[in-house]
C-alpha cells in the first residue's frame, strides 16, 4: 500500500511526464473566444489547462466591446491588466482610473478584497486587457482569502 511519501513522488513522475509534451508557446489565434460572465475572453493559461509548460499564472485576454463594460467582480486583488488595444478606465474599490493602450493597471492586494470593472469609453473599437495574475488556486481555493464573486454581468451576457 503506497504511504503519502510515495505518492508524492508519484505526482512528481506525472508531472515530469506532462512537461515532455507541454506546449511552449500558446497562440492566441487557437485560442476560443469564450462569452461569460465577466466578459469575452481568451484563456491563457488557467488552473484547468493542463497541457502548458508553466501552471504558475492564470492569464487572458479580456475583449470589451465598444463603449461597453466588464462584469464587476470581487477578489483578493493582485491582479495585472497590460491594455493591449484601446481605452476606458477601471473603477477600483469605487475610485476610477482611466487607462489607454500600452498602460497598465494594477488591482492592489487588499485584506478584505477589492472590488473592480473595466470599463471601454472607445464608441466604435473594443478594448483588450491581458489580465495575470498568480494561479494560487491550489494553494489558497479560488476565494483566494477574500472571497472570488462575480457581482454585476458584463452586458454582452445577458444577451
Amino acid at each position: 500500500m503506497p504511504n503519502l511519501l510515495d505518492k508524492l513522488l508519484a505526482m512528481r513522475d506525472e508531472q515530469r511526464e506532462r512537461m515532455k509534451t507541454a506546449r511552449c508557446v500558446v497562440r492566441f489565434k487557437d485560442l476560443p473566444w469564450e462569452q461569460n460572465r465577466y466578459g469575452k475572453m481568451k484563456w491563457l493559461l488557467h488552473p484547468s489547462i493542463m497541457d502548458t509548460a508553466v501552471r504558475t499564472q492564470i492569464m487572458y485576454i479580456l475583449e470589451i466591446s465598444p463603449g461597453s463594460r466588464s462584469g464587476k467582480i470581487q477578489h483578493q486583488g493582485g491582479i495585472l491588466f497590460y491594455v493591449w488595444a484601446g481605452k476606458g478606465y477601471t473603477v477600483i474599490n469605487g475610485t476610477r482610473h482611466d487607462w489607454e493602450e500600452e498602460d497598465e493597471v494594477m488591482v492592489p492586494v487588499i485584506p478584505e478584497g477589492a472590488v473592480f470593472q473595466h470599463f471601454n469609453t472607445d464608441p466604435a473599437n473594443p478594448a483588450r486587457l491581458v489580465g495575470a495574475t498568480p494561479n494560487s488556486v491550489d494553494i489558497f481555493g479560488v476565494d483566494v482569502g477574500a472571497g472570488f464573486e462575480i457581482l454585476e454581468d458584463c452586458p454582452e451576457y445577458r444577451a
